[in-house]
């Protein structure tokens, strides 16, 4: 029998990566990651971005996700790199991704990534806002106080291998409860959790799946959840913009050409 011989089209190498940060806002947010990644790639074509290829039968952009957020939930802080087959100016590249995308999805920043780093190393937390209309203040803290006195809070969630259980509270960094007016005519409870990833990851559903077991929090409309921001946690329990080293990196390249100058 005959190998299968390997196609000859070498491509190009990776001469640039670029470092995009995205947001899933109104109805796009129920857009799934697949169909995400198929619509951006047809973006990438459209806005005419020198994409490098990976090798073999089918090449495919070399585009590297990063913790992406669930179906159905609104998001301002999405990362993906970008491997370009020639230099490109992030801005403009940023620019013309943004026209060409579905409103909705909305590229908020592009950055040359540093030599020789991941970006999935700098991602290790999110920081959420759960809405929560129709509850009152005192019945959501004292779930959430419940919630963070417990040491596990086991849940169950349909997995694609069915029903499986998991501790919603160990990768709960921190919860904090407040009210605000302006988001309903009705004030509306919010909650902001920091949560590392884990796998299989811990999501705000999750957390409010442990509040009904823990302290029976029916809320009687769906709540809204949003990712605020994803990155490093660092000792004090913040997230640090992933894209923090680049930018630095960046400001001291132009800062030594203006010193050279």
């Amino acid at each position: 029998m005959s190998k299968r011989r390997q196609p000859d089209n070498p491509q190009a190498p990776v001469v640039q990566k670029v470092r995009l940060r995205y947001a899933k806002r109104g109805p796009l947010r129920f857009i799934s990651h697949r169909d995400f990644a198929r619509a951006f790639e047809r973006a990438l074509r459209r806005a005419e971005v020198p994409m490098a290829y990976s090798q073999g039968f089918s090449p495919h952009p070399k585009i590297s996700y990063a913790s992406a957020a669930p179906t159905g939930v609104a998001s301002e802080a999405e990362y993906l790199e970008l491997g370009l087959q020639t230099l490109a100016d992030p801005a403009e590249l940023a620019k013309r991704l943004d026209e060409v995308l579905s409103p909705g999805i909305d590229v908020v920043e592009a950055v040359t990534a540093l030599p020789g780093t991941s970006l999935a190393d700098r991602i290790d937390a999110s920081h959420w806002r759960i809405d929560l209309p129709g509850l009152a203040l005192a019945e959501v803290e004292a779930a959430v106080t419940a919630f963070l006195a417990a040491e596990t809070v086991e849940v169950e969630r349909l997995m694609k291998q069915g029903m499986r259980k998991l501790d919603a509270r160990q990768p709960v960094v921190s919860a904090t409860v407040s009210q605000v007016s302006e988001v309903d005519p009705a004030p509306c409870v919010i909650i902001e959790l920091v949560v590392r990833h884990v796998t299989p990851s811990v999501r705000p559903d999750d957390v409010l799946s442990g509040l009904r077991v823990l302290a029976g929090l029916e809320p009687p409309v769906p709540p809204r959840a949003l990712r605020l921001a994803q990155g490093a946690l660092t000792e004090q329990g913040r997230i640090s913009d992933p894209l923090d080293a680049d930018r630095e990196a960046i400001a001291g390249e132009r800062g030594a050409e203006t010193v050279s100058a």
